[in-house]
């Protein structure tokens, strides 16, 4: 696969962020000279973007594109705080993630995906907890500045969903989430919603988990109850990340689905 399929394509405001530009452009300058080697088509053609300084910073004009990948690119700088605030790399984990970038953009991606994850530990190993939290900070700064709420949202639903693979969610790792949540302007009832969301064969029958899932308490009024499930139905409806990618839309219409699975069982139990 061209790098320009999905690296190159987040030469937008990633780059040109001091944190985020730092922890993944210098990996990026690699994959570029490796493209360049291998004759491949650069990110940057005539067609999509152009040069507008001296300073080799990119105007991208394939605006959904940029946005797609710089999504994914803040997706692995933060799952990789993630995946380690419990102090172990879960294999499970990681291949969550190796799976995401398989099935979306093919096997060259993958390679280049863990790669990026397995430098980010090393950052995280060498500036110690305390910098790298801030680094993750500064990070998390950038991408509220850049991106709406619902898309926000769904990256936090990514992190939840890491944080789950192993079938195990430590404390460690739900403080880590909160921690995120609270950087890119999330609140900690998103997170506490996230953690409850199930679907399909594991989805909770419980009344107590779908209360939490909308955010209200079970001594709620009938109209609390939907005023809640329509302010979770606006944040979190598919169309407000569709231009992320047919991808990233599929997995909010699951957890769109999975909001309204705990309506139905909070509106069904009120006989509403």
């Amino acid at each position: 696969m061209a790098i320009a399929k999905w690296i190159g394509g987040a030469l937008g405001w990633i780059i040109s962020g001091n944190t985020l530009g730092a922890l993944v452009g210098f990996y990026i300058g690699s994959l570029l000279d490796i493209a360049l080697s291998n004759g491949e088509d650069l990110p940057f053609s005539a067609n999509k973007y152009r040069v507008y300084d001296e300073q080799d910073h990119f105007e991208d004009t394939n605006s959904f594109e940029g946005e797609r990948n710089s999504f994914l690119l803040s997706m692995l700088v933060l799952s990789s705080y993630i995946i380690k605030a419990d102090g172990k790399i879960m294999h499970s984990e990681m291949e969550y993630v190796r799976q995401f970038l398989r099935v979306n953009f093919g096997e060259q991606a993958v390679s280049q995906g863990e790669a990026i994850l397995l430098k980010l530990f090393d950052v995280q190993k060498q500036q110690g907890p305390v910098q790298f939290q801030e680094t993750i900070r500064k990070s998390c700064v950038e991408i509220r500045f850049h991106t709406s709420v619902s898309q926000r949202l769904q990256l936090l639903n990514y992190l939840v969903i890491i944080a789950k693979a192993d079938g195990v969610i430590s404390p460690e790792e739900v403080a880590a989430l909160k921690e995120v949540a609270l950087y890119i302007g999330l609140s900690m009832q998103d997170v506490e919603s996230m953690l409850n969301l199930e679907s399909g064969a594991e989805a909770s029958s419980s009344i107590e988990d779908a209360y939490k899932v909308l955010g209200v308490s079970p001594s709620a009024t009938d109209d609390e109850v939907k005023a809640a499930y329509r302010k979770m139905a606006l944040k979190h409806h598919p169309d407000r990340v569709a231009t992320l990618g047919d991808d990233i839309r599929k997995a909010a219409e699951k957890k769109f689905q999975e909001i309204n699975d705990a309506k139905e069982r909070i509106f069904k139990a009120r006989g509403l």
